[in-house]
């Protein structure tokens, strides 16, 4: 028996806290906190196709951080992809919104690892924009 809830919480969590650090101040503990997340050889393809490592993303949080007051992001249709001892696999679809008016729309994918003391961690994350 699978049990998704640890990942869809973990994906649905993650992005509330991408949500507050975009759209609020930037405050570099919330960063921190964000930042944990990840696991330390965490990969990251972006919708253009560039490749990201965990350096490059906490570079793009930093920089980006409070940049898009008023943005709201919308995750649904989350699917447990895959489930293993170390992890899981999750698809989802990411909406967002900036002044009430969509901004993008993507589906992603998301690889989970446990780390040493049990907790998840992304590992790798491909994104792709799509149209509704």
């Amino acid at each position: 028996m699978t049990d998704n809830k640890p990942y869809f919480d973990e994906v649905i969590s993650a992005h509330i806290a991408i949500q507050q650090w975009f759209s609020g101040p930037a405050d570099a503990a919330v960063l921190e906190e964000l930042m944990a997340r990840f696991s330390p050889r965490f990969t990251m393809v972006v919708p253009s196709g560039a490749q990201l490592d965990l350096d490059a993303v906490r570079r793009l949080f930093a920089k980006a951080g409070g940049g898009k007051p008023g943005l709201e992001i919308v995750v649904d249709q989350l699917t447990l992809l895959d489930q293993h001892a170390g992890g899981a696999t999750v698809a989802y679809r990411e909406a967002q919104y900036l002044g009430g008016q969509p901004s993008n729309l993507r589906l992603a994918t998301v690889v989970f690892e446990r780390d040493a003391a049990g907790m998840l961690r992304w590992r790798h994350l491909q994104e792709t924009f799509c149209s509704a």
